[in-house]
């Protein structure tokens, strides 16, 4: 079947005078998650991961993907003709680098511009110009040849309730103002939780974050909304009509976009918007590459925020603990799996009133599979659970108050000195963040060292960021600010404002043994004033135990011991009372001094 999409693609491509193409795996809004009409990736080539390029070109195909993904795509791809490219490992070289050895002069790079970034675009057209070959941004092969494709995604949209000081209105002001000190007319939007933010809009076009497909040109009078007519509510749309937005067709930015530019000054985030878009802009006065101000405004929440996100941690926290009491009063005496558990605790935040959706495909890997950063069961690789070992449970949820994410790690058996060691040393570093005081000004590269170090004294490090930041009800990894030690060049600095949202996720992953992780979200807050400037801080809010048996006291300091106590019996008076008499008597006892 593999082959015979290819070849039919390849027959598309000989016709158009197209030598490679591309299939990312992106929609084109460049996604987290995505949609079943958008998964060409995955029709032309077979493999079902979320992460990955097919490049096609007259002889061969080759996709890249992610560590992740690499046994899962070796058996996927066998017998397609398809070569896997592991990301990362040695001599692999990426896309941009296999197209400078590989295209020729006068050979042309064909993709679907919808479903890449403009600045991608702007990257690999300059490696091509020189080498003497060419790239269109207009062709949508795959559609020629996916004669069942799904149709695209086109469910209701909701409204927030519009709230004194967070209305649609007040965020397009504070979005206009950002715009005129720039001297810019227009804004271009495509990120689908900037829209989300910007007009109190929600929907469910794609997994695991409720948004609508929609793109938006914000003006310094009216914003223009392109959105599926047929997701429109007559809720949204009196709301729309209350707040001065104009409804167009989803399609129709690509065809009014060019004549609404022409002349102005625009604002467009590159790295955002898809290169179609971008091309239209041709006509315009100047383009500003430059973040959205949408992303630094929705980053930073108030105080009513705030306040209906610990609301949501609360019935997290509820959820998450009863289930933990769950799984250790069951495990032994009933068969349980990874699948079967990610399921069961699914059902713990379902019986919470206001629950959506999971906020991220859930983690729950058993053992070694704990050693596999985003590991992903699937029917394969489920895992039985059994009264030994560690399970790293990485989950979150969609609350209409809010969004959570949340990393616990057990022990189901009785845990040797290793393990005890390890787990601790990770605590220490979540605590130890978590308790940060720190002078304005600071980002996290400046922080990072403080999960870190209790790893680093013993040689140990772990691949990944510490912490990201989590939306309002939108994406659980949202940007800009972050807990990491590298820079990522070509950005600015990020400095940690009160309102922040963030995660504290220091780990510890031994190949083919276990991984241990343990995450709690933050939210920046000011803390006193002295004569050498504002300091801050964090206030935890996720409320979950940690796991006792995990903990070696011995290797805890005084002031780590102290920031574990005092947790616990803020995680036990918060959530006794919405617990049963077990389960309450069960957190009692895990929860008390060590």
């Amino acid at each position: 079947m593999i082959k015979e999409r290819l070849r039919q693609l390849g027959n598309e491509m000989k016709k158009r005078g197209i030598d490679y193409y591309i299939v990312p795996s992106d929609d084109y809004h460049g996604s987290e998650y995505v949609g079943e009409y958008f998964k060409c990736r995955q029709f032309i080539t077979g493999f079902t991961g979320s992460a990955g390029t097919a490049v096609i070109w007259k002889d061969g195909a080759g996709l890249w993907t992610d560590g992740r993904y690499f046994l899962q795509a070796a058996e996927q791809l066998s017998g397609s003709g398809i070569t896997l490219f592991k990301m990362g490992e040695d001599g692999v070289p990426d896309i941009p680098e296999f197209l400078k050895q590989q295209i020729k002069a006068g050979e042309c790079l064909g993709v679907d511009g919808r479903t890449v970034s403009a600045s991608w675009v702007k990257k690999v057209s300059e490696l091509l110009r020189k080498k003497g070959a060419s790239i269109r941004t207009d062709a949508d092969l795959i559609d020629r040849i996916w004669e069942d494709r799904p149709p695209r995604s086109c469910r209701p949209v909701w409204m927030l309730p519009e709230i004194p000081g967070e209305s649609s209105r007040d965020k397009a002001e504070l979005v206009r103002g950002d715009m005129k000190r720039e001297g810019c007319d227009l804004l271009i939007l495509s990120s689908l939780d900037e829209i989300a933010w910007l007009l109190n809009m929600r929907g469910n076009d794609t997994a695991c974050c409720p948004v609508a497909l929609a793109y938006a040109v914000v003006g310094m009078q009216e914003t223009v909304l392109y959105l599926q007519r047929e997701a429109l509510t007559k809720e949204a749309e009196t709301a729309f009509q209350k707040c001065g937005v104009c409804l167009h067709d989803y399609e129709q930015i690509y065809e009014e976009l060019p004549s609404a530019v022409q002349g102005k000054v625009i604002w467009a985030d590159y790295d955002q918007l898809n290169a179609a878009l971008a091309d239209r802009l041709k006509g315009a006065a100047s383009v500003l590459e430059r973040e959205s101000p949408v992303l630094n405004r929705k980053a930073v929440k108030s105080r009513n925020q705030l306040k209906r996100i610990r609301d949501a941690h609360l019935k997290d926290g509820i959820a998450v603990t009863r289930f933990l009491y769950w799984l250790k009063t069951h495990i032994g005496h009933e068969r349980i799996t990874e699948i079967s558990a990610a399921k069961k605790l699914e059902e713990f935040r379902r019986e919470q009133e206001g629950y959506l959706m999971p906020s991220f495909e859930p983690i729950m890997a058993f053992g070694k599979h704990g050693a596999v950063v985003h590991y992903s069961a699937d029917e394969v690789s489920d895992a039985e659970l059994s009264a030994e070992g560690m399970l790293l449970m990485d989950t979150g949820g969609h609350y209409r108050e809010g969004t959570t994410d949340i990393t616990r790690t057990v022990s189901l058996g009785v845990p040797d000195a290793g393990q005890r060691m390890h787990y601790t040393m990770v605590l220490a570093g979540n605590l130890r963040l978590a308790a940060a005081k720190f002078p304005y000004g600071c980002s996290g590269e400046n922080l990072d060292i403080l999960a870190r170090q209790p790893l680093w004294d013993a040689g140990l490090d772990y691949n990944h960021g510490t912490g990201h930041g989590v939306g309002d009800l939108l994406s659980v990894h949202e940007g800009p600010q972050a807990i990491r030690w590298r820079h990522i060049r070509g950005k600015d600095t990020v400095v940690l404002e009160a309102g922040m949202v963030i995660s504290d996720e220091p780990g510890l992953y031994l190949h083919g043994k276990y991984g241990i992780r343990l995450e709690n979200l933050l939210a920046c807050e000011e803390k006193e004033k002295s004569e050498y400037g504002q300091f801050m801080g964090f206030e935890i809010l996720t409320m979950v135990p940690f796991d006792r048996k995990s903990i070696e006291p011995g290797l805890l300091g005084d002031s780590d011991r102290k920031l574990l106590n005092d947790y616990h019996r803020r995680v036990y008076e918060t959530l006794a009372p919405h617990l049963d008499q077990q389960e309450a008597a069960w957190l009692e006892e895990i929860t008390g001094e060590i």
